[in-house]
Parts: structure tokens; sequence; C-alpha cells
């Protein structure tokens, strides 16, 4: 069969989760952002004086930053133009009064991301709804991944989760992030929240699989603190956006503490996707890994930002940074913005960079085994990325193989 037809026959082409689904809300607030938007939503969630408080102290904030003028470009996020909020139809059967009070007295958002941190994060906690609250008891160890699915299913609508998970003490886990959203003929806004607290000796792995359309912006701040003997790992996935800034971070605060980050974007046509990570060494004895892996195709770009900070004191810090950029085409384009700063005489740290693109070579020798030069590019970027897909559980790596497959489609010729 022709390989038109074949793709055709597919549906290859077409945005994997571009469908919408029937959405049905109690309330959507007017476009645009201001003090009366604020004061609804938190009338519509029904919430104490306190949290109301919160939201217009940080709407205060948010409109006193500027805008970024650094990473990607925000000129074409209207602001305006996006509904902050839409209360949907169904509601959570279970009641805060049951949550255990010692519990309770650990839900204090804003503590790992400060409202203060940066304009978005700001935004967030002005007019954030919904998100995931997750506490791993001590000695806790959770087998089977914690999994949570985000969707954007409403045109010129934002959406704006907070997230905290708190590992105790000796306790492991995972949990699992997917979003998507469908294809509008709008721009889309998303600005989410994540605070991790990993107390001592715990392990915890968050893994983040993000295939927006090509009409969001992606504007998000990850955070853990990882306390004495702890492990924190982020495994991230970028595909689709129109622009994704996200730069998941690690803050050492305990001796002996131990930070990764994996990170993997995918930046085709009209995609610019600005990704990284940060680890900051605060105790003695404390170790970090950043792998950062990007791919670009048409005229996609892809940037690694990334800042490694080693403080006096943190005595026997050892770190080391590996960014790797694979170009597609010759109108793509990959920057590399490392910031390290070193205040430990004693600390170890290493960074690597590479920029390449497919070879004349390994296409020839792998079309030379009967691939044709469209699957021969797939196999090597795919080889490419495979560090990162094989730290995956079995059915989302193979979903981000097929991903990456699907981007690939049309990339020869």
């Amino acid at each position: 069969m022709p390989r038109n037809e074949t793709i055709a026959e597919l549906d290859l082409d077409r945005y994997k989760y571009d469908f919408v689904t029937e959405g049905r809300s109690v309330f959507k607030s007017r476009k645009g952002l201001d003090e009366e938007v604020v004061r609804q939503i938190s009338a519509h969630k029904e919430e104490p004086g306190w949290m109301l408080e919160f939201r217009l102290k940080a709407l205060q904030v948010f409109e006193s930053k500027p805008m970024p003028d650094w990473g990607g470009d925000l000129d074409g996020l209207d602001l305006d133009e996006i509904y902050f909020y839409l209360r949907p139809q169904d509601r959570m059967e279970h009641s805060w009064d049951d949550v255990p009070q010692e519990i309770k007295d650990t839900f204090d958002f804003s503590t790992v991301v400060p409202t203060g941190d940066n304009k978005f994060a700001a935004l967030n906690s002005a007019v954030w709804s919904g998100g995931s609250f997750v506490y791993i008891p001590k000695g806790v160890k959770v087998e089977i991944p914690l999994q949570a699915y985000f969707r954007v299913n409403a045109e010129q609508m934002g959406q704006f989760e907070r997230t905290l998970i708190i590992a105790d003490e000796g306790s492991e886990a995972h949990y699992i992030e997917g979003c998507t959203a469908p294809v509008y003929t709008t721009d889309s806004f998303h600005s989410g929240v994540i605070e991790i607290i990993v107390k001592p000796n715990a392990r915890f792995r968050y893994t983040t699989i993000q295939n927006w359309s090509n009409n969001m912006y992606n504007l998000v701040t990850q955070r853990a603190l990882v306390h004495e003997g702890a492990y924190m790992e982020w495994l991230d996935g970028n595909l689709g956006s129109k622009l994704t800034m996200k730069y998941p971070s690690c803050f050492l605060v305990g001796e002996g503490a131990h930070g990764q980050i994996l990170s993997i974007a995918y930046a085709s046509d009209g995609q610019h996707q600005d990704t990284g990570g940060k680890v900051v060494h605060v105790a003695p004895n404390t170790t970090s890994q950043i792998t950062s892996k990007s791919i670009s195709k048409g005229n996609g770009r892809a940037s690694y930002r990334g800042l490694l900070k080693v403080y006096e004191g943190a005595t026997a810090a050892k770190s080391n940074v590996e960014c790797d950029a694979l170009l597609l085409s010759e109108k793509t384009r990959t920057d590399t913005y490392p910031y390290i700063e070193i205040d430990e005489e004693t600390a170890s740290i290493g960074h690597e960079a590479t920029v390449s693109k497919v070879g004349d070579e390994q296409l020839f020798y792998l079309t030379s085994r009967g691939l044709s030069e469209e699957q021969a590019m797939t196999m090597v970027v795919r080889g490419f990325i495979e560090p990162i897909a094989r730290e995956l559980p079995l059915e989302y790596a193979i979903e981000l193989n097929r991903l990456v497959e699907l981007e690939m489609e049309g990339s020869v010729g």
C-alpha cells in the first residue's frame, strides 16, 4: 500500500488526543482576570475567608510582577481572552472534615513554592482550582503507581491545578501525571504548581507525560524539598504545546539527600520547548544528576535552561549535568543556558553537552538492512530517548515511543 494511503488509513497525521467530550458546567467565569473574578471563584468553591484573602494577595503579587522577558515568546498570550474558572457539574463526595487532623496540619500550600516566587506561581495561587493532595504515611511503600490525568476540554480555557504531595519518613511511591487538550482555533493556557516534600529516608518519583495540542501555553512551576537521606526523581516528558516553560527543581536540604531530573522534549513546527531542571545543594554529602534530551523537527526550537547551585557548607556535594540535543532538519534550533553557581570548594561538579544530527552513515546502515529512510530515522530517535523511556513503566514507555512515532511521520522528504 502506498505510504500516503497508509497514513490516511491509520490517521497518523492527526494529533492523537484531538477529541472533545461534552463539557457540562454549572458556572463559567467571564474572560479576563480581576478581583471580581477571584471573588467569584472563591464564592463558588464556598471557601473560608482566609482562602479568599490568600487569593487576593496572590492576585496583587501577580499584577505587580512583569511578564518574563527571558525564555519563550509570550507576546501571543492574551490573558484577557482566557476563562480562568469553569466549575464542572461533578462534585467530590468526600468532606474535608473527614481528613485526619494531623494530615490537615501538614496541608499548607505555598510553602515549597511561595506566592511571590514568580509571576505565574502568583497567578496559580490566585485562581487555582483542582489538583491532587497525596500523603504517604511513614514507612508505607506503595507498589502500584498513583495516576492522575488532566485535560483542558474547553476553548480559551485556563487550567490552574495545584498539587501537594508529602512522602513521610521512610515511605516510597511513584506518581504519574498525564495532560492533553483538544485542538482549537484559539490559544489555551496551563499554569500548574506542584509542591513535593520528601521526608527523611523516603523515596519519591514524579512522572509527567504532557502531550498538549499546539495551541497551548504551558507554564509550570515544579519543586521538591528533599530531606536527610531522601531520594527525589523527576521524570519529565514534554510533547506538543505552542510554548512550554518548565524546570522541575530539587532543593536538597538534608544531609545525604539525592535529586535526579530526567527530561525529554520534542519540538515540532511552530513549537518552542524551553525545559530543563534546577538543583540546589544546601546540605553536606548531597548528590544530583540532571539528564536532558531534546529533539527538534521542522522549524521547532528546543532550549535547555538549568540551574545548579551549591551553597557554602554543602561539603562534598556531587552533581553532573548532561544536555543532548538532536536536530532533524536544517531549520530547527537548539539552545543551552546552563547556570552553575558553586560557593563550596569541596564540591565535585560535571557538565557536558552535545548537539548532533542524524548522520548519513546511520541512515545508510539501517536502510541497507531493509528499513525505509523514515523507519530508520524513527529508530535513531527512539534510541536517542531510550535512556529516559526505560525508566518509565512499560505501558508509559510504549505510549511515549508511540507518540514520538506519530510526531515523526513526514520527517523525511
